[in-house]
């Protein structure tokens, strides 16, 4: 009666989880049908005033036509005055003035419009970077989605021990948790943050373009250059943690090598790497699992084992792929069990989905040496 009992609420919570993901999903195409009607109608609001701008400046050019035509009439009246009656000049005084108050209310009317199609570019520039952050968001929870409703449905039939499948369950809930605060962290923190920076120091660029002089304009511009650099590299960074792209076009090595090269650029530690064997495309399940037992490992070395070299190999043979990564970190005693080892559980796991073997060798002060072992069925 317990282990049903604990089944039925598992797999609760993952409905639960299901749920709450496909609601944000929906929240996020939301935004982004009402980002994408804003832009609409701001894009024909901006049509108008471009066309209203025409028409006034038009106006204006033969406005100010007439009044330079009326200022010099003006002037010969002024020099003949006693050729003309006094209200004759009066009246050609007052036309004079007349246009050119209405050439300053042009003119201002101009400036205004002219501020206002500026003030809708810069807000249609912020809409297209909202609605392409919500379809990049949605295409993630997408994955997400797929992700719970294959893999996690069937975790209650993976897990026949009462006990374990209700740490397990747990800690995957916990994790995603956790995953999902960081990503929060990082969007926000990071590009989020950078995007609203940058949005405000191109209003500083137009500003200083237009106030001040075209060398303070350009200093500005090179300063945001340097922002949207280092928020592309963190957005490149965020999508390459859910799913490199590489990957998919390049296979499994070349972005195992572009994985290892960034890890060793950003922790500044030595990372060898040693491919022997064939230089072959495997399927798709097969690429994404080492990747993840690859990226597991050395994330484990980085960040529990304090190690400063890893030395990486990958074997490929013909019906059989090798991973061996070794790190001279502090080590751990493998006979004791850890509150926190849940990422080795979930290598275990994954390597047993694929019928292979992992073996983990590590003792205190002694490093860690971790062999993974896929059988490959491609038939």
């Amino acid at each position: 009666m317990v282990k049903k009992a604990d089944e039925k609420t598992l797999d609760l919570i993952i409905n639960e989880m299901v749920e709450a993901v496909e609601n944000s999903k929906d929240e996020i195409f939301h935004i982004g049908e009402e980002s994408r009607k804003e832009y609409e109608k701001l894009q024909n609001e901006l049509k108008e005033i471009k066309d209203r701008v025409v028409v006034v400046i038009e106006d204006g050019d033969d406005l100010d036509k007439r009044v330079r035509s009326s200022r010099i009439r003006l002037s010969e009246v002024s020099k003949h005055f006693k050729d003309y009656s006094e209200e004759d000049i009066r009246k050609i005084y007052n036309q004079t003035h007349e246009m050119q108050t209405e050439l300053t209310m042009k003119q201002e009317q101009e400036k205004n419009l002219r501020e206002k199609r500026d003030e809708i570019e810069r807000r249609l520039q912020a809409l297209e970077q909202t609605v392409d952050r919500a379809e990049g968001l949605a295409g993630k929870i997408s994955v997400v989605l797929n992700y719970l409703n294959e893999d996690f449905k069937n975790v209650s039939e993976m897990i026949q021990d009462a006990q374990q499948k209700q740490e397990f369950g747990l800690k995957i809930i916990e994790a995603q948790e956790e995953e999902r605060r960081r990503l929060s962290r990082e969007m926000h923190d990071g590009p989020a943050q950078m995007l609203a920076n940058i949005l405000l120091r191109s209003e500083l660029v137009d500003r200083t373009f237009r106030e001040r002089s075209p060398e303070e304009a350009i200093k500005e511009m090179k300063s945001v250059r340097t922002m949207v650099r280092s928020s592309l590299y963190d957005v490149r960074r965020i999508i390459y943690d859910l799913r490199p792209m590489a990957l998919d076009d390049l296979g499994l090595i070349p972005t195992i090598k572009k994985y290892l090269t960034n890890i060793e650029e950003h922790e500044e530690i030595k990372i060898n790497f040693k491919h022997i064997g064939m230089d072959k495309r495997l399927h798709s399940k097969y690429e994404v699992a080492l990747f993840r037992l690859a990226q597991e490992s050395v994330q484990n070395a980085v960040k529990h084992a304090a190690a400063s070299k890893i030395d990486v190999k990958l074997e490929i043979k013909n019906n059989l792929v090798l991973i061996v990564i070794k790190d001279n970190g502090k080590g751990f005693d493998i006979n004791i069990k850890k509150e926190n080892s849940f990422g080795l559980l979930g290598m275990k796991e994954r390597v047993e989905m694929l019928d292979g073997k992992l073996t983990i060798r590590s003792e205190p002060s002694e490093g860690t040496s971790i062999l993974i072992q896929i059988p490959l069925n491609e038939n």
